[in-house]
């Protein structure tokens, strides 16, 4: 079959808007897997700084408890220190489920803290430097021999140590949650560092409380 000119220039336009039309809804598509698409935080990023140095953080809290709980009968300091354990410990499964969504390792080479660097938050010296101490501990850690007299204490003395470690710990570690509300991407990440700033204050307070009567 002959077509003439006119024709043949509709067939072509027909196809040529087929083709285009396609081409709308695969750019379309395209578009919106790339949208749904997480865009999760990155290795350097204040999220995955703040989940890594708050897991150890919270495993030295965890620890002193443990060890208090065992080192004396008074049904406060043990109840708190119980309490201090499994909140804390249930929010280091949280972080470190959550670098694993991320597809992040839990550890990472740089030092420990860098991440707040972009908050009024922590110890940063005045020359910019490492935010650790000394002993290259963050801040409010105990030291090994700090841990060891308090395993070595019993009774009122432990309590003592424990309470006056803890208070010390829980400053720093409100330090760093309120960093993590300022400086993090993710809701979930804020969410969960608001709440550890409000619980680890309320826990100073019964801290100091409980120190004052011993």
């Amino acid at each position: 079959m002959t077509l003439n000119l006119e024709a043949w220039q509709k067939r072509v336009l027909l196809v040529l808007g087929l083709l285009a039309v396609a081409g709308l809804f695969a750019l379309a598509f395209t578009a919106g897997r790339v949208a749904a698409a997480p865009q999760h935080p990155g290795n350097n990023s204040a999220d995955a700084g703040f989940a890594r140095d708050m897991q150890v953080h919270h495993a030295q809290a965890v620890e002193m408890s443990r060890i208090v709980r065992e080192q004396t009968d008074d049904v406060v300091i043990r109840a708190i220190a119980y309490d201090i354990a499994m909140t804390q410990q249930h929010q280091i499964g949280q972080m470190f489920a959550w670098l694993e969504e991320w597809g992040l390792p839990q550890s990472s080479d740089s030092e420990r803290m860098t991440w707040m660097s972009g908050s009024g938050h922590g110890h940063m010296n005045d020359d910019g430097g490492s935010m650790l101490t000394p002993e290259g501990l963050m801040p409010g850690m105990a030291t090994p021999e700090q841990l060891q007299a308090l395993s070595e204490a019993t009774g009122d003395d432990a309590e003592r140590i424990y309470l006056e470690l803890m208070i010390e710990h829980h400053k720093a570690g409100v330090e760093m949650a309120q960093a993590g509300v300022e400086l993090a991407q993710e809701p979930e990440v804020r969410e969960l560092a608001e709440k550890m700033a409000a619980g680890q204050a309320t826990e100073i307070t019964a801290m100091e409380d409980l120190l004052a009567e011993l």
